[in-house]
């Protein structure tokens, strides 16, 4: 293991040696070719020319070398940004608690992954407990918020037995990462975060609690329609929470039904007149859809409308009831989520 443990710097330096050796062995030809060789010193066009194809020579094989370590270094940077991104939006269950899930990203920049978009679908003993949120800004800051959000609401979903509760916990925990972010930067931290949290109980009963997030729809038989027009309360980070946190009753999710969550980017896209994007009508043609082939449908859409560039980042998820209708109360099933082929996280 000692052996192993040495080599492994030994690699590394033998890597930098290289990766030096080809731009050092390139000039070296020119400059050995200028002063000692005789062609070189003369003035005659043939010599010059000659002179200008070494040196453009040794020009090309430089920016290749470059170009090649830079390529290098992008993939790797794709390749941390991807796993840490994997790692923040874990893979959602195909199926939980009788629901059927989707959930995709599709970043304004399309060679970055990272961004402040946040999900989950949690089943615990209260119903099914969902996340949608979105952090202001991009990047490092963004994702390491969108952490702090995630991992408090992965706990406290299982702890707390109402929705205030969990909401509670995300706002504390966000106060916290904003406070040692802040102390450790030296600088004032004013990120906010918006927020919706859905519960979907054994029977379908749909309870919401919503800060500043837009409302996800509904698709019912061949009708799309906002979950509810009830005011959200502001985002969390700048403003303390209401006292009263009892949640929003919002009907029930009938077998057969549809969920869309999604973030603003959806629909603060813009075409190339300052037309936004429509998602109620892109969601009209998907009633009846598996999540999967809504999410196809909606991306797909959207990406035709913006031209191929949207200007913010989109996260969307999907949950359908698959449950079997009764004529008196329509239950769903209540099968525990199946976790044996989750579906990967898709950024496209």
């Amino acid at each position: 293991m000692m052996c192993i443990k040495a080599a492994v710097p030994r690699a590394g330096s033998l890597r930098r040696v290289l990766s030096m050796g080809l731009p050092t062995m390139w000039g070296a030809v020119a400059v050995a070719y200028k002063l000692t060789c005789p062609l070189a010193q003369e003035n005659g066009l043939g010599a010059r020319v000659a002179t200008s194809a070494v040196f453009f020579a040794v020009g090309t094989g430089l920016i290749v070398h470059v170009r090649r370590a830079l390529l290098r270094e992008l993939r790797q940077a794709r390749r941390i940004a991807g796993a840490a991104q994997s790692a923040l939006l874990r893979p959602l269950p195909p199926r939980i608690d009788g629901l059927t899930v989707a959930a995709a990203q599709l970043s304004a920049d399309r060679g970055a992954t990272i961004g402040g978009d946040l999900y989950e679908a949690v089943a615990t003993e209260h119903g099914v407990r969902v996340v949608m949120g979105d952090v202001r800004g991009h990047g490092l800051a963004a994702i390491g918020t969108a952490a702090a959000v995630l991992g408090s609401f992965r706990e406290a979903v299982h702890d707390e037995p109402d929705l205030g509760g969990v909401l509670r916990r995300l706002d504390r925990a966000l106060a916290r990462h904003l406070r040692d972010r802040a102390e450790r930067d030296g600088t004032a931290a004013e990120d906010f975060v918006t927020v919706l949290m859905l519960e979907i109980g054994r029977d379908g009963e749909l309870r919401a609690l919503n800060c500043g997030h837009p409302w996800p729809y509904l698709l019912s038989g061949s009708v799309v329609e906002p979950l509810s027009c009830a005011d959200p309360m502001p985002p969390l980070g700048p403003f303390p929470l209401p006292a009263d946190l009892s949640g929003l009753q919002c009907g029930h999710l009938l077998p057969g039904e549809t969920l869309i969550l999604h973030t603003d980017g959806a629909e603060d896209a813009r075409d190339t007149g300052g037309r936004f994007f429509s998602l109620r009508e892109a969601l009209g043609g998907s009633v009846g859809r598996p999540p999967g082939a809504v999410l196809g449908r909606v991306f797909t859409a959207l990406l035709d409308h913006t031209a191929g560039k949207p200007k913010d980042d989109v996260a969307l998820l999907v949950l359908r009831n698959e449950g079997q209708p009764h004529p008196t109360q329509g239950a769903r099933g209540t099968a525990r989520p199946a976790t044996t082929h989750p579906q990967p996280t898709r950024h496209l």
